[in-house]
């Protein structure tokens, strides 16, 4: 089975509530501080591959940095955005739990029951 990244941000409440579900529920997980070890090109494709939504789902779209871009990200091309997503992190939405084919972004404890289902038996109430 391969392993969890978890991509957080200490003060994002949503991360702090996310890892605490994780730990509550013994889930094994590699976190990476999404503005210190921001995801690769490569990982950035491979979460826009897994998202139903595209780039709707991992834009945070209410965030500062996004409402203070001087460009239009409707307009660019996909390569272009994804450069500028490893440049200025801020503008997706965190957190970011990517593993195999399951991606969840923010904290969706059904998402997160799904995402580690098979692996472990969750604690009842979390």
């Amino acid at each position: 089975m391969s392993q969890l990244t978890f991509f957080s941000y200490p003060s994002c409440t949503s991360c702090r509530k996310t890892k605490k579900w994780l730990r509550a529920n013994q889930v094994p997980f590699d976190e990476r501080h999404l503005f210190r070890e921001t995801p690769t090109v490569k990982e950035l494709k491979r979460i826009l591959e897994l998202t139903s939504e595209g780039l709707d789902e991992i834009l945070a779209t209410r965030s500062e940095a996004y409402k203070d871009l001087q460009v239009n990200i409707d307009e660019m091309m996909l390569f272009d955005v994804i450069q500028l997503l490893t440049k200025e992190p801020k503008l997706l939405r965190r957190p970011i739990l990517i593993e195999g084919e399951k991606l969840v972004i923010g904290h969706n404890v059904d998402a997160l029951r799904n995402l580690v289902s098979k692996r472990i038996d969750l604690k009842i109430g979390m």
